[in-house]
Protein backbone atom coordinates (compact mmCIF):
# COMPACT_ATOMS: atom_id res chain seq x y z
CA UNK A 1 0.00 0.00 0.00
CA UNK A 2 1.26 3.45 -0.72
CA UNK A 3 2.39 5.96 1.91
CA UNK A 4 -0.81 7.87 1.14
CA UNK A 5 -2.69 5.48 3.43
CA UNK A 6 -2.39 5.88 7.17
CA UNK A 7 -4.04 4.45 10.22
CA UNK A 8 -5.52 6.35 13.12
CA UNK A 9 -5.71 4.49 16.37
CA UNK A 10 -7.38 5.52 19.58
CA UNK A 11 -5.02 4.37 22.31
CA UNK A 12 -5.57 3.97 26.04
CA UNK A 13 -5.16 7.73 26.52
CA UNK A 14 -7.86 8.39 23.92
CA UNK A 15 -5.21 10.39 22.07
CA UNK A 16 -5.35 10.04 18.33
CA UNK A 17 -2.11 8.84 16.78
CA UNK A 18 -1.46 8.79 13.06
CA UNK A 19 0.73 6.00 11.84
CA UNK A 20 1.65 4.72 8.40
CA UNK A 21 -0.28 1.58 7.52
CA UNK A 22 0.77 -0.95 4.91
CA UNK A 23 -0.33 -4.38 3.81
CA UNK A 24 1.74 -7.18 5.26
CA UNK A 25 3.21 -8.84 2.14
CA UNK A 26 2.88 -12.48 3.17
CA UNK A 27 -0.10 -12.24 5.50
CA UNK A 28 -3.25 -13.44 3.77
CA UNK A 29 -5.76 -15.10 6.11
CA UNK A 30 -8.33 -17.66 4.99
CA UNK A 31 -10.69 -14.98 3.59
CA UNK A 32 -7.97 -13.79 1.21
CA UNK A 33 -7.91 -10.23 2.53
CA UNK A 34 -4.54 -8.71 3.38
CA UNK A 35 -3.65 -7.96 6.95
CA UNK A 36 -2.71 -4.32 7.47
CA UNK A 37 0.31 -3.55 9.60
CA UNK A 38 1.04 -0.24 11.29
CA UNK A 39 4.71 0.73 11.23
CA UNK A 40 5.48 -3.02 11.29
CA UNK A 41 4.64 -3.00 15.03
CA UNK A 42 1.06 -4.20 15.20
CA UNK A 43 -1.92 -5.15 13.08
CA UNK A 44 -4.76 -2.75 12.34
CA UNK A 45 -7.51 -3.72 14.75
CA UNK A 46 -11.08 -2.95 15.70
CA UNK A 47 -11.64 0.74 16.40
CA UNK A 48 -8.82 1.89 14.11
CA UNK A 49 -9.37 4.07 11.06
CA UNK A 50 -7.49 3.52 7.83
CA UNK A 51 -7.21 6.93 6.14
CA UNK A 52 -6.39 7.02 2.43
CA UNK A 53 -5.80 10.06 0.29
CA UNK A 54 -7.71 8.52 -2.61
CA UNK A 55 -9.54 5.31 -3.50
CA UNK A 56 -7.04 4.43 -6.21
CA UNK A 57 -4.30 4.32 -3.55
CA UNK A 58 -5.97 1.47 -1.64
CA UNK A 59 -7.10 -1.00 -4.30
CA UNK A 60 -5.78 -2.13 -7.67
CA UNK A 61 -9.26 -2.24 -9.18
CA UNK A 62 -12.91 -1.95 -8.17
CA UNK A 63 -13.23 -5.58 -7.04
CA UNK A 64 -10.09 -5.32 -4.94
CA UNK A 65 -11.21 -2.01 -3.44
CA UNK A 66 -14.66 -3.33 -2.52
CA UNK A 67 -13.19 -6.50 -1.01
CA UNK A 68 -10.72 -4.48 1.08
CA UNK A 69 -13.26 -1.92 2.29
CA UNK A 70 -15.91 -4.51 3.18
CA UNK A 71 -13.33 -6.80 4.79
CA UNK A 72 -11.97 -3.99 6.96
CA UNK A 73 -15.38 -2.66 7.96
CA UNK A 74 -16.56 -6.17 8.88
CA UNK A 75 -13.65 -6.27 11.36
CA UNK A 76 -14.79 -2.96 12.90
CA UNK A 77 -12.19 -0.82 11.15
CA UNK A 78 -13.32 2.49 9.65
CA UNK A 79 -12.07 3.36 6.16
CA UNK A 80 -11.82 7.04 5.22
CA UNK A 81 -11.03 8.49 1.80
CA UNK A 82 -9.95 12.14 1.92
CA UNK A 83 -10.15 13.09 -1.77
CA UNK A 84 -13.64 11.63 -2.22
CA UNK A 85 -14.74 12.71 1.29
CA UNK A 86 -16.19 9.28 2.07
CA UNK A 87 -16.15 7.26 5.30
CA UNK A 88 -17.14 3.59 5.59
CA UNK A 89 -17.92 2.12 8.99
CA UNK A 90 -19.67 -1.18 8.33
CA UNK A 91 -23.06 0.29 9.15
CA UNK A 92 -23.28 1.80 5.70
CA UNK A 93 -26.46 2.51 3.80
CA UNK A 94 -27.18 1.31 0.27
CA UNK A 95 -26.27 4.84 -0.87
CA UNK A 96 -22.78 4.48 0.67
CA UNK A 97 -22.33 1.17 -1.16
CA UNK A 98 -23.44 2.80 -4.40
CA UNK A 99 -20.99 5.67 -3.89
CA UNK A 100 -18.18 3.20 -3.19
CA UNK A 101 -18.92 1.34 -6.41
CA UNK A 102 -19.34 4.43 -8.58
CA UNK A 103 -16.38 6.36 -7.16
CA UNK A 104 -14.24 3.21 -7.22
CA UNK A 105 -15.14 2.62 -10.87
CA UNK A 106 -14.26 6.23 -11.71
CA UNK A 107 -10.92 5.92 -9.86
CA UNK A 108 -10.15 2.69 -11.75
CA UNK A 109 -11.07 4.38 -15.05
CA UNK A 110 -8.81 7.37 -14.28
CA UNK A 111 -5.93 5.03 -13.42
CA UNK A 112 -6.38 3.14 -16.71
CA UNK A 113 -6.36 6.43 -18.64
CA UNK A 114 -3.15 7.50 -16.91
CA UNK A 115 -1.49 4.17 -17.76
CA UNK A 116 -2.65 4.43 -21.38
CA UNK A 117 -1.23 7.95 -21.71
CA UNK A 118 1.99 6.82 -20.10
CA UNK A 119 2.35 3.92 -22.60
CA UNK A 120 1.68 6.31 -25.49
CA UNK A 121 4.28 8.77 -24.18
CA UNK A 122 6.87 6.02 -23.79
CA UNK A 123 6.18 4.78 -27.34
CA UNK A 124 6.62 8.31 -28.75
CA UNK A 125 9.80 8.84 -26.73
CA UNK A 126 11.22 5.54 -27.98
CA UNK A 127 10.53 6.61 -31.59
CA UNK A 128 12.40 9.86 -30.98
CA UNK A 129 15.25 7.93 -29.39
CA UNK A 130 14.87 9.68 -26.06
CA UNK A 131 13.62 6.70 -24.04
CA UNK A 132 16.02 3.81 -24.27
CA UNK A 133 15.42 2.01 -21.00
CA UNK A 134 18.03 1.13 -18.45
CA UNK A 135 21.60 0.89 -19.76
CA UNK A 136 23.24 -2.55 -19.80
CA UNK A 137 25.14 -3.41 -16.64
CA UNK A 138 27.91 -5.21 -18.50
CA UNK A 139 29.67 -4.43 -21.76
CA UNK A 140 29.34 -6.89 -24.70
CA UNK A 141 32.91 -8.17 -24.13
CA UNK A 142 32.22 -8.90 -20.47
CA UNK A 143 28.94 -10.63 -21.38
CA UNK A 144 30.83 -12.88 -23.81
CA UNK A 145 33.29 -13.78 -21.05
CA UNK A 146 30.42 -14.43 -18.66
CA UNK A 147 28.58 -16.72 -21.09
CA UNK A 148 31.82 -18.59 -21.88
CA UNK A 149 32.47 -19.23 -18.17
CA UNK A 150 28.86 -20.33 -17.71
CA UNK A 151 29.16 -22.77 -20.64
CA UNK A 152 32.39 -24.11 -19.10
CA UNK A 153 30.36 -25.24 -16.09
CA UNK A 154 30.99 -22.56 -13.50
CA UNK A 155 28.18 -22.06 -11.01
CA UNK A 156 25.75 -19.22 -11.83
CA UNK A 157 25.64 -17.91 -8.25
CA UNK A 158 29.46 -17.65 -8.10
CA UNK A 159 29.57 -15.87 -11.47
CA UNK A 160 26.75 -13.51 -10.49
CA UNK A 161 28.66 -12.47 -7.37
CA UNK A 162 31.90 -12.14 -9.33
CA UNK A 163 30.33 -9.86 -11.97
CA UNK A 164 28.13 -7.95 -9.51
CA UNK A 165 24.80 -8.91 -11.08
CA UNK A 166 21.81 -10.98 -9.99
CA UNK A 167 21.38 -14.60 -11.09
CA UNK A 168 18.29 -13.54 -13.04
CA UNK A 169 20.35 -11.00 -15.01
CA UNK A 170 22.99 -13.66 -15.62
CA UNK A 171 20.39 -16.08 -17.04
CA UNK A 172 18.91 -13.28 -19.15
CA UNK A 173 22.35 -12.58 -20.68
CA UNK A 174 22.81 -16.31 -21.38
CA UNK A 175 19.40 -16.58 -23.07
CA UNK A 176 20.12 -13.58 -25.29
CA UNK A 177 23.53 -15.00 -26.25
CA UNK A 178 21.99 -18.37 -27.18
CA UNK A 179 19.35 -16.73 -29.40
Amino acid sequence: MSPACRCRSLGSLEKEEELRAEQAPDARPENGLPIFKIDRQRTVREGDTVVCHSMDRLGRNLDDLRKLVFGLTERGIRVEFRKENLVFTGEDSPMANLLLSVMGAIAEFERQLIRERQREGITLAKRRGVYKGRPATLSPDVITTLVTKLAAGEKPSVLAREFGISRMTLHRYRTRAEA
